[in-house]
């Protein structure tokens, strides 16, 4: 039986999903899935087991929207920089 972590993540999270939010039953997402019951069966107890998880995605997305908001800053801050040296050549 291959590693339960050697399928996708997107494809782990999806037979999570359908278990928990679509309330179908472990053979029938393993057969839709082409993995064994059991395979999806742990994956719904390894997620079940880690909490955290969920605030840990929460805190990695708002790093991303704060780290694009600064990138943007910064790309404005080098196109005002470049405005102004420009500028001071033209005296």
């Amino acid at each position: 039986m291959p590693n339960p972590f050697s399928y996708p993540k997107e494809l782990r999270d999806e037979g999570v999903r359908l278990v928990r939010e679509e309330g179908r039953s472990l053979r029938e997402v393993g057969q839709q899935l082409g993995v064994s019951h059991e395979t999806v069966r742990y994956w719904v107890e390894k997620s079940e087991e880690d909490p955290n998880q969920a605030a840990e995605q929460a805190e990695i997305r708002r790093l991303q929207r704060e780290l694009r908001r600064t990138q943007a800053e910064r790309d404005v801050l080098k196109k005002a920089v470049a405005f102004f040296a420009r500028e001071r050549e033209d005296r």
